[in-house]
This record gives C-alpha cells, structure tokens and sequence, in this order.
C-alpha cells in the first residue's frame, strides 16, 4: 500500500511540476521571441527517456487520442473568439486556402518526399497530406497577442479552423489506398463532401441548441456554465464523427456560432475556455514530446532531408499554393507573402503522422520523426518571425486593447442579471456624452468605468471617453436594449 501510494504521489507531484513549468514558459516564450509550442515539446522531450528518463512513453495510440481531444479544446476556444464579422470578409479565401491551398501543398511536398526518400508515390503524397495543412494551435496562440492586420489575422485564422478536415481526409483515404489497393479512388470524393457538408450542419444545430440551453437553463452557479458549453464542443465532435462528418469542422463552427451569440455569463465562460485551452496546449505538446526519441532524431537521413522538405514548404509549397488558391480575391502580394509565411504547422500534423503508425505502416516511424522536425523548424523560423515580417510588410494594425484587470462577481443566476463588459469604440454615439444624458433602459447600472488602467466611479457627470472600459449590470430582459444603445453609431459614422 505504501509504495502505490508513493507511486500516486510521484505522478500527481509530476503533473503538478509539468503544469507549472507549461505556465512559467508560456510567460517567458514572448520575451524568448520563440513560440511558447516549441519550449512545451523541449520540456516532453526533456523528461523523456531519451532525456532526464522521468518518463518512458511510447503510445502513439494513446498521444493520438490526447492531441484530438486538446484540439476539440483549442477549436472550440480559438472559434468562440473569432468575430464573424470579420471572418465574413475573407470566408471565401479562407475556404480555398483549407481546400484548394491543402491540396496544392500536399502535392508538391509529397513529390519532393518521393525523390528524397526511398518510398512508393502514394506513401509520398501521404506524407505531404500530413503536413500540408497549418495548425490552428499554433495559429491561434501566435496571433492573440500581436497587432497584426485584422484581415490578415482574421484569414489564417480561418483557415487553419477550417483546413484540418482537408487534412484528416487525405491521410486517411490515402493510408486506405495503401492498406487496400483495391479501393477505389473516386469511391472516396462522395465522402469528402459529406464530411464537410455535414460537418457544417451539425456544427451549426449543435452550436445554436448551444446558445439556447446556454441562456435558457438557469443554473445554481454561474461556474457550471462554462462546464456546460465546453460539454456541446464534445457532443458535435462526436456526433459529427458517428455519422462520419468532419468533427474537428463541425466543432469549430459551432464555437463561431456560440460565440457570436449573447450569452449568460459570456466573460466567465469564455475566461473558462481560454485557460482550458491553455492546459490542453501544455499537456499536448509535452506528450508529443514525450513520443519523441531524440536519438531517433538525431539522424543524417532525418536532419537532412527533413531540412530540405522543410525549405520546400516554406519557401515553395506554401507560397504557390497561397497564390495560386487566392487569385482573384483581393490580396495584394505583399498580403499574399505574408500569408504565405504565417501558415505554422503544429499539434495537427504530429498527430496525423502517428496514423501512419498506428496503421502498421512500414515507414510510419520514419514519416513521424521527420514530420516532428518540419514542425520543429516551422515552429523555431516562422513562428518566431511572424511579427517581423508583419512590420516589415505594413501589414501590422491597431494595439489589441485588453482589459489588464477583472471583476468579479458572485453568482447572480437567481437574480437573473448579469454584468457587462463594453469597450467604448470611437464611432460610438455615447462618446463624449455624460451618463445622465444617455438613455439607458431600465434596469441598468453602470457599476464601474476603468480608463487608462484606473478605476473611476461613475455618477451622473461622468463623460464617456473612447476607450473606456464599461462595466454594466443589467437585468438580463432588458439587455437586448441596452446591446442597441451601446451599438448605437455616431452620426456619419460607417
């Protein structure tokens, strides 16, 4: 009994260690200038048994489920963040980028795999599949704290929410190819759009009965909402996947469709979500890093030609493909380069190269550690350099304005009322306006104004400022109301 007990104790102090040294490195990886993914895979690959030996594991299968279940997290996370407003303006291009782009790139990486590796064509081209699409993970943590061009943001993020079925179906239909020659390759186009067509459908059912039980259920404490919607991200994934639709497609778009909805308790679910994520990314990474044998990679074939094809898909796949799957649509070149450099890979593509292996397949292994290195070096040059090039190419927009404090509240789901975050835009028709001037409807107390980074007490000759942050408990029947005053333009204003 002693010694499972230490065993236990042994584990949870490792979890704990782990955890805090994943949040120490996420504050420093800025101030490194590197990725915070890329100091998550060191420190897995540190305590591996290739490293310190603190851990020996080697379960693709069970990394496998791992990553697919931090990626449902981090879609569901990085899509409720996502405006749809903006993603309206470039969902066409972002579609042909998780298309088209996908495609591209996975055929030009996958015939330079063919000359470099010892391979048949199709085991090839699943290589390229594997890496061919950008990763949301990385995508999304590289630009939530960079002043990067909303449009530019608003693309790749887009496109890597929604390029990961591309990728899932080609792995997957070509490891069927391989196993079973005889299948036929046209069989499989039919699937292809009924996992994306479905995968859209149930995403928007799932993400609007969502919304609905969100604000309709009044729950004992506001801390289960939180609960309850990371709880409709599993339910689309595995519906979706039940009736063979694109889950990872589907859970993304039921996140855009409740976070763009009013919700009860909107900031504490979505504070909720961002620190999930967070965990999710830590504990993904330090297992693939942990799946990970150094002296595997430390290896002439792998450094070499990994090295190569990582060139190929930076400076050459990713390029045309970006180009050739935007023409028409309203990028200027140096929008399109930038594009081009900023489609990181990550968690994805590590955790479809362990498909192959899963599979049996004869060079499963070899495609998994070279697929790590390209990740590894997407990570290290693009990841770090993103906004360098953003500067350089003008393509950097306004400083993000977040709120560095927080209010919190005691539970108010008896009360039926709830407190509201608004920041003041500088279109707005209440700047410049005192508050007793403002027609606000009932119900409504302004409880706190934060300006500057300090805390003013509102009274009725308070003068609304433009970047004011407004904290507003209203009752939760007249919000609606309140959403109309504060959404309200100032005259000629667009």
């Amino acid at each position: 009994m002693f010694f499972e007990t230490l065993h236990t104790n042994t584990f949870v102090l490792l979890g704990a260690l782990l955890l805090i040294s994943g949040v120490l490195v996420a504050k420093f990886s800025t101030r490194l200038g590197l990725p915070a993914l890329v100091l998550f895979i060191l420190i897995g690959m540190l305590i591996g048994s290739d490293g310190l030996g603190f851990i020996y594991f080697d379960k693709p299968e069970v990394a496998q489920v791992i990553g697919i279940f931090a990626l449902i997290i981090i879609l569901f996370e990085g899509g409720m963040q996502t405006k749809f407003a903006t993603v309206r303006s470039v969902i066409v291009p972002s579609i042909s980028l998780a298309t088209i782009g996908v495609i591209l790139t996975s055929a030009i990486v996958g015939y330079v795999a063919f000359l470099l590796f010892d391979i048949t064509l199709l085991e090839a081209l699943l290589f390229g599949a594997i890496v061919g699409s950008t990763d949301a993970a990385a995508v999304f943590a590289s630009l939530k704290e960079r002043n990067i061009k909303a449009k530019m943001g608003a693309t790749l993020e887009a496109e890597s929410g929604t390029n990961d079925p591309m990728a899932v179906f080609l792995t997957l239909s070509f490891i069927e190819l391989i196993l079973f020659p005889e299948t036929n390759l046209w069989t499989l186009i039919p699937s292809f759009f009924w996992q994306m067509g479905m995968g859209i459908v149930v995403g928007i059912i799932v993400g609007k009965l969502a919304s609905y039980s969100i604000n309709r259920i009044n729950l004992e404490s506001s801390g289960l909402y939180p609960i309850f919607a990371i709880s409709f991200a599993l339910l689309t994934y595995s519906v979706a996947t039940t009736i063979e639709a694109s889950g990872f497609l589907a859970v993304y778009v039921s996140a855009l469709v409740i976070g763009n909805a009013e919700l009860t308790y909107r900031y504490s679910i979505f504070q909720f979500h961002e620190g999930f994520a967070w965990m999710a990314q830590i504990l993904m990474f330090i297992i693939l890093g942990l799946l990970v044998f150094p002296a595997q990679l430390i290896n002439i074939t792998v450094i070499v030609n990994g090295l190569i094809l990582s060139i190929v898909l930076m400076l050459l796949a990713r390029p045309i493909a970006v180009f050739l799957s935007t023409i028409g649509m309203n990028y200027s070149f140096k929008e399109k380069v930038f594009v081009s450099w900023a489609g990181l890979r990550g968690a994805v593509p590590i955790v479809l190269a362990t498909f192959p292996v899963v599979a049996g397949l004869d060079n499963g292994q070899l495609f998994f550690n070279v697929v790590f290195f390209i990740v590894l070096t997407s990570a290290l040059v693009q990841g770090s350099s993103i906004s360098i090039f953003a500067k350089k190419l003008g393509l950097t927009g306004p400083k993000k304005d977040t709120p560095h404090h927080s209010l919190e509240l005691i539970s108010m789901g008896k009360a039926n009322a709830e407190m509201v975050q608004y920041q003041v835009h500088e279109t707005s028709a209440i700047v410049g306006h005192t508050l007793r001037d403002i027609q606000f409807p009932n119900r409504v107390t302004i409880s706190a104004i934060v300006r500057n980074e300090k805390l003013i007490s509102p009274y009725g000759e308070t003068e609304i400022m433009e970047g004011d942050f407004l904290y507003i408990l209203v009752s939760r029947k007249y919000k609606a109301d309140l959403k109309k005053v504060l959404e309200k333009k100032k005259e000629g204003s667009s």
